[in-house]
């Protein structure tokens, strides 16, 4: 028995910790373990069972699997193989079983109809989807009826029936007039279930011509007409007037009057019926009655109450709606319709059936080989669904046999399986009304242990704390544990230690004697393993001496203490605190190594002060209180806080008002200031007092403002300079009267949780703002830009309703009204909110990169479109790596950097390259839900930069007169070396520096030998190397021949210069001047350059600049003085440059290089033109000529000549008399060949049933009467008015086309 709990144990244990690493292939724990794993193909998403398509689009049929390996993928149509490689319309997605059927391109979807079902293969197992049924939508159009006006007697019932055509999905039904306008549904008319409009009672104001039924078919976006329906209502008077015109006086006439009638149900017929409807489905029953007056509507459930919580109203209580039905809600339910003159009822007998419904879905079953495992399959449905299994997608009866498996009902049974027991087996439970498919494996391996935790990882933990030292561990069969201290210690057993199943040891209580090294070992049947790991136990931090309880006088000084002891190997950081916040920002409080000292003490330093003290491994804190008093009077005058209040009395009891009055009590020397009135609410919150107003303190009374349905006490506190005083006894009670909400909640906000759902929030309202007993919200919707009706709830009192099936990221319109017994509060305002996001669909396209320098690139991408990005857009990220370093041609393990760039930013700087290498990136739009696909990799190459210093450099074999220097090449040479440069300079006693020698050494040496050296002489060495770019950082050594009474020259080995005179010494000034930190701080034309140098004094620096990536000449600007700063102009804006700085006279010493980005172009300023001096130069002399022109016009015709404009005058008619000609335009046609055409999208049809097409959307309130009106997206509307001219043509015909609001603008324009 024993044994068999141990096999189980390790069952489990194996199973769950597989499922972990396979559901967490992106963090790389161990990647290598992940690759090696087989694993049977699981079905990862597949396209829903009842798939209807837009028949005018691609068809895409969904199927993913993972395994390993990789599985390959077939289908299935109608019963029977499906090769896609014989139908040019249809494509297999790469790596993928989805299926794209191309629609666009020449393919007819209802070709494609038919059962499709995918198989997933590997050399472990198949596993197979759903049948998935492809059905494309269809909206066929109404079918032609003569339509014969209904005459109807005012007071008796009607019905307009809709009879829509049958479409897939069915459509949305509406009844709108003429205008487009819904028409106004009431307890006397409303719109059926099956669209038909009913009339409990007519009345004459329901005569029209323009009743019209519309269906609107959403998968395909078209709307479907109706003809209009015509009703006349007779009223009795009028009738009456008819009869008494054709009769005599001695005749009698008389229509009877509107008589009332009881209630007659319209539908449903008769006093019973029954109804079906599935688990989970929504109830939806309804009772229409006639009568008159109108008839009322109650539900009952009989021998039962109507389920609390999923029971709502429509369509004025003629609609029952229960959601989420079960075999509970099973039973008859009544509907009663009754007036003042009688009622009617009728029985729903209401039976619930169930698809099957999962009890124990199979779950995938991972075994060592020779173990023992279950699947089990059990499902509910009514009826009882049956269940039977398949092996790898083929019946379990014609599979082929495997020793290990026995099928016992809904149970499969394995013993002593073998790694070819490796199979995906199928449980199939259906009834006649659905099915469900489970696909699970049963995956048989042999695996030795592998430890997963790092080798040597290190552990540190606090004395006297729990100490977790890890070992995670895989193996199959399940390997077992144990823990050794030390190279070769025993096991660890005993009370001590606690073994975790995950392999973890546990030290409940560490101390200084369980420091050391710990090895773990993992062993199974096929092998052992064994891994190290290092505990250190560290002291705790202690508070020695904490700070203590001060009284301080005001404007004294006061100090709070904080000694404290740690462990020597932690860094501790000491923080003080006022009230659990930051300490004030005021130089008065000085912070110490041990103590906080406050200056100048105030009344507002009163409080409490804390010391924190933390390190890495733990924290410990200490306070003390700070107490500010006045300084004491002589003779001394006691300060304390008030007496409380007594005698509270409640007068002037109104609804919402009321007066209260007290007594003060002793001030005990400081005036009382204010008092503070709380009141406790008895029936809500008791217990729990609230603020509820403050007044002065002369003031002893308060009117206090009162809320309905709660029952009041008061208590009032007194407050002076030291305090605040204990509460008042509390006042009587008072219960106001109920009342229905005067506010709605607030903070309502509509966020989709998922990309088909819109989850509504919003704060409850208060018990004391509830007004009355049974609040309740009415929770109402709709979809933004689209003309559909509120979709309004009633919920109990929670704060969240969560509105299913919505499209992926829409615009909402949200509203919460809050209601009790007594009423609803005022209208609330609306909110708009999104449902659900979902992942991005497209990648960015057009990446590019640009390399500014060895170490810097630019990226930029074209941006994702709005609409593909499937959510509020949060920015792109860019993923970059190294792929390998030119220079070594060595691949290494890739670690992939991300840059995010927030917003719709197109461009991005990748800083920190390595110089001389090739790296990969790609980018990636983000929105709320995630990161979309990624663009393809885009390589890019970094130029050769300067290299890293050498990697060593040794001096040794000192003798009398040579050195042997060695060294390693450069860790990063960034490029290809061809060259290493060799300075050194002697150094004697006074640390003087002697000349200093420069050697060049070629780039594929390793070693030098420097001979013909002082004896007993100090050298200082400096060694860099090269590249084409230029030298990299050098590292520098000393070393000391030995010592002789002889005298030799220096002499090198490489070089054939001999030195034969012994050098002078003199002072230098400090070695190897630099200039670093150079920093930029750019605008739109120009720049300010700053940075730090060290080096001799007095000298001049140069700034030398250009463009980023150009191969022009640096520019040079020379800075006055030894400043440390300079301001480049002239600039162009929006442009990188590079820039550095140099320092004359140091053998051409310069800083590196740095690069900025000037800002944008800005607009430039508006110059009034008006105030400019040759401006009003040239209007003067404008003006001038034209007075001369006057003058002369003037004389001319005082002598009685002609000027060029007469002659022109009497030369040419006057245009506005000639005649028009006939054929300008003539009146165009309206043409009904349109008559029955869908309704699609954004069309609008007018009263005279023709069709004009616009571009818009399915928003029915963007259709407008005729043709000279027209709407916005938003629904208003946008009129224009096209008046006469002054003069008409004689004759001619005017045009056709109505006046557009689009040419009127551009006409204005």
């Amino acid at each position: 028995m024993t044994k068999k709990m141990s096999m189980s144990t390790s069952k489990t244990s194996l199973v769950l910790f597989l499922c972990q690493i396979i559901s967490a292939l992106d963090v790389p724990l161990d990647s290598k373990l992940l690759e090696e794993l087989s694993q049977p193909p699981t079905i990862t998403q597949q396209s829903p069972k009842d798939y209807i398509v837009d028949p005018r689009e691609n068809i895409v049929i969904q199927c993913e699997a993972k395994g390993k390996p990789p599985p390959s993928f077939s289908w299935t149509r109608n019963g029977t193989h499906f090769d896609i490689d014989k139908d040019a319309q249809v494509t297999m997605k790469p790596n993928s079983g989805t299926l794209v059927i191309n629609i666009m391109n020449g393919g007819k979807a209802e070709a494609y109809e038919g059962v499709y079902q995918c198989t997933a293969r590997n050399e472990r197992g198949a596993a197979v989807s759903n049948n998935i049924v492809i059905r494309p939508s269809r909206s066929p159009l109404w079918t032609k009826e003569k339509l014969e006006p209904n005459h109807v007697r005012e007071g008796d019932s009607l019905v307009l029936h809709c009879r829509p055509p049958v479409g897939l999905p069915p459509p949305i039904i509406f009844w709108m007039d003429n205008a487009f306008q819904r028409l106004p549904q009431s307890e006397r008319v409303s719109q059926g279930l099956n669209g038909d409009l009913y009339f409990s009672n007519v009345q004459p104001e329901d005569t029209r011509e323009d009743y019209i039924c519309y269906a609107r078919f959403n998968h395909t976006q078209t709307i479907q007409q109706k003809q209009p329906i015509s009703v006349k209502v007779f009223s009795m008077d009028s009738l009456n007037d008819t009869i008494a015109a054709n009769l005599s006086d001695t005749d009698i006439y008389g229509a009877k009057p509107v008589t009332e009638r009881q209630p007659v149900l319209l539908t449903p017929t008769g006093s019973a019926s029954t109804k079906v409807e599935l688990r989970g489905n929504v109830l939806l029953l309804e009772c229409i009655a006639a009568g008159l007056p109108t008839p009322v509507i109650r539900w009952i459930k009989e021998g039962g109450e109507l389920p609390a919580n999923r029971t709502f109203f429509e369509n004025f209580k003629k609609t029952l709606k229960i959601i989420d039905v079960s075999e509970a809600d099973s039973g008859n339910y009544k509907c009663i319709a009754r007036n003042a003159l009688g009622s009617v009822h009728h029985v729903i007998s209401v039976t619930v059936k169930a698809a099957p419904y999962w009890i124990t879905a199979p779950r995938n079953l991972v075994l060592s080989p020779g173990e023992d495992g279950t699947l089990i399959c059990r499902a509910n449905g009514s009826p009882k669904p049956s269940i039977s299994w398949l092996a790898n997608g083929v019946p379990i009866a014609i599979a082929p046999e495997d020793p290990s498996r026995k099928v016992d009902g809904d149970t499969i049974i394995f013993s002593h399986v073998q790694e070819r027991s490796s199979a995906v087996y199928q449980c199939n439970a259906s009834n006649e009304y659905g099915y469900l498919l489970a696909n699970a494996f049963v995956n048989v391996l042999a695996e030795p242990p592998r430890i997963l935790t790092p080798a040597n990882k290190l552990y540190q933990v606090i004395a006297d704390s729990p100490a977790l030292l890890d070992c995670a561990y895989f193996g199959s069969p399940k390997p077992e544990i144990e823990w050794f201290k030390g190279v070769k210690g025993s096991i660890l057993r005993g009370n001590e230690y606690v073994f975790h199943d995950n392999g973890t040891l546990e030290i409940p209580v560490a101390q200084k004697s369980n420091a050391g090294t710990y090895t773990c070992v993992a062993r199974n049947e096929l092998g052992k393993i064994q891994n190290e790991v290092q505990l250190e136990i560290k002291d705790p931090t202690m508070i020695i001496k904490q700070p203590e309880y001060k009284v301080i006088q005001r404007y004294g000084q006061v100090s709070f203490e904080c000694i404290i002891k740690h462990d020597s190997t932690l860094l501790p950081t000491v923080t003080w605190l006022k009230d659990n916040d930051e300490l004030p920002d005021d130089e008065r409080f000085l912070v110490g190594k041990d103590n906080l000292t406050i200056m100048n003490v105030t009344d507002k330093d009163d409080g409490t002060y804390t010391c924190i003290v933390n390190t890495t491994l733990d924290s410990v804190s200490a306070s003390a209180v700070l107490t500010v008093v006045a300084a004491p009077p002589t003779p001394a005058i006691i300060y304390a806080r008030p007496n409380p209040p007594f005698d509270l009395e409640l007068t002037g009891q109104l609804e919402r008002s009321i007066d209260l009055s007290w007594i003060p009590g002793d001030e005990n020397n400081s005036p009382i200031t204010s008092f503070v009135v709380e009141f406790e609410d008895a029936l809500h919150e008791p217990g729990v007092w609230r603020y509820q107003t403050e007044v002065p303190g002369t003031q002893t009374m308060a009117q206090l403002k009162l809320s309905p349905y709660v029952n009041y006490s008061f208590r009032v506190i007194a407050v002076n300079r030291i305090g605040r005083s204990q509460p008042s006894e509390p006042s009587e009670q008072y219960l106001t009267k109920s009342a229905s909400p005067d506010e709605n909640p607030a903070n309502v906000q509509g966020i989709g949780s998922e990309p088909d759902n819109l989850v509504i929030t919003w704060e409850p309202l208060k018990g004391f703002q509830s007004n009355g007993p049974g609040l309740q919200y009415k929770v109402s919707w709709r979809q933004k830009d689209v003309d559909d009706e509120w979709t309004s709830v009633i919920v109990a009192n929670v704060s969240k309703y969560i509105v299913s099936g919505t499209p992926t990221f829409v615009p909402y319109e949200v509203k919460v009204q809050a209601l009790n017994d007594l009423g609803y509060a005022p209208e609330p305002s609306e909110v708009i909110g999104h449902s659900g996001e979902d992942l991005p669909m497209v990648a960015p396209g057009n990446v590019q990169v640009h390399v500014i320098n060895s170490t810097l690139a630019k990226v930029h991408w074209d941006p994702v479109p709005l609409k593909s990005v499937r959510g509020h857009l949060q920015g792109y990220k860019v993923y970059y790596w190294k792929v390998q370093s030119l220079s070594r041609r060595s691949r290494r393990h890739i670690e992939k950097k991300i840059l995010t760039f927030r917003g719709n930013k197109t461009f991005g700087m990748l800083p920190g390259l390595e110089p001389y290498s090739s790296y990969k990136l790609n980018v990636r739009v983000v929105n709320g839900k995630g990161e979309g696909p990624a663009s393809p990799d885009k390589v890019f190459k970094t130029p050769e930069g300067v290299p890293s210093s050498p990697s060593f450099l040794k001096i040794t074999n000192p003798t009398l007169d040579s050195l042997t220097l060695e060294w390693g090449s450069p860790t990063h040479p960034n490029g290809v070396l061809t060259s290493y440069t060799l300075k050194f300079q002697p150094i004697n006693n006074t640390h003087e520096l002697g000349p200093l020698v420069e050697i060049r050494i070629p780039a594929n040496e390793s070693s030098l030998i420097l001979k013909n050296l002082n004896y007993s002489t100090r050298y200082k060495f400096y060694f860099n190397a090269q590249t084409s770019v230029g030298s990299g950082s050098q590292i520098t050594e000393e070393a000391v021949t030995i010592m002789d009474e002889g005298y030799s020259e220096i002499l090198f080995a490489t070089s054939p210069v001999m030195h034969t005179v012994r050098p002078t010494f003199y002072k230098v000034q400090p070695l190897y001047p630099r200039i670093r930190n150079v920093t930029t701080a750019a605008a739109e034309t120009y720049a300010n350059i700053s940075w730090e140098y060290e080096g001799p004094d007095h000298a001049n620096f140069y700034v030398e600049y250009g463009v980023a990536g150009s191969k022009e000449d640096w520019k040079k600007e020379i800075v006055n003085g030894s400043r440390s700063f300079f301001v480049l102009k002239g600039l162009t804006p929006g442009t990188a440059y590079k820039v550095r700085v140099g320092a004359e006279g140091l053998s051409g010493f310069r800083s590196s290089e740095d690069v900025f980005e000037t800002g944008p172009a800005m607009a430039s300023r508006q110059v009034d033109i008006a105030t400019q001096g040759w401006f009003i130069g040239l209007m003067c002399a404008v003006a001038l000529l034209i007075l001369i022109l006057l003058i002369v016009c003037f004389i001319r015709r005082n002598k009685g000549g002609k000027y060029p404009v007469k002659e022109k005058e009497d030369a040419h008619a006057d245009p506005e008399i000639q005649p028009m000609k006939e054929d300008d335009g003539t009146f165009g046609e309206y043409s009904d060949a349109e008559d029955h055409k869908p309704l699609k999208k954004g069309s609008r049809t007018p009263s005279d049933r023709t069709v004009k097409k616009e571009d818009s959307d399915d928003s029915l309130v963007d259709y407008g009467e005729g043709v000279n009106g027209q709407f916005n997206e938003d629904g208003s509307f946008i009129g224009q008015y096209s008046g006469k001219k002054e003069k008409e043509p004689a004759e001619g015909n005017e045009s056709s086309e109505a006046p557009s609001p689009v040419n009127a603008m551009n006409s204005f324009v």
